[in-house]
């Protein structure tokens, strides 16, 4: 059911700090900061030759990665990304077998444009995933 791995997501105490270490340490392509106020988050995403990395910034008060980030204040890996095909029956078919899809459990479209999901981390080893229809 899952495809290729998307991205792998970072929450990070200091986003412009972070995208100039990508850029400059390691000479990757960096994009430009993307507000994503629907997820309460800024994004900034890494381009590399087999998938992303994406940078993660809370953006208001009630961003879900300043949560993250007071549990873990120097950052860390927040969750991965998997793409599907088709997010609803991808949905249909994890909830089936007992996974738990955060929020309402209807797609919410993401900082690429299209439809994702999260999946409860203590249904996956502890990791947080996110589904994103390509």
């Amino acid at each position: 059911m899952i495809g290729r791995l998307n991205h792998v997501a970072i929450a990070v105490p200091d986003l412009d700090a972070a995208a100039a270490q990508y850029r400059g340490t390691l000479g990757a392509d960096v994009g430009a900061p993307q507000d994503e106020p629907d997820h309460g988050v800024t994004v900034v995403f890494i381009t590399l030759p087999n998938t992303k990395i994406e940078l993660l910034y809370p953006l208001g008060e009630n961003s879900p990665i300043q949560g993250f980030l007071d549990k873990n204040p120097a950052g860390g890996i927040h969750h991965i990304c998997y793409e599907v095909e088709d997010i609803l029956a991808a949905r249909d078919k994890l909830k089936s077998e007992g996974a738990r899809v955060l929020g309402t459990g209807e797609p919410k479209i993401g900082a690429h444009g299209k439809p994702v999901l999260f999946l409860h981390p203590k249904d996956f080893n502890g990791c947080l995933v996110e589904l994103e229809q390509i």
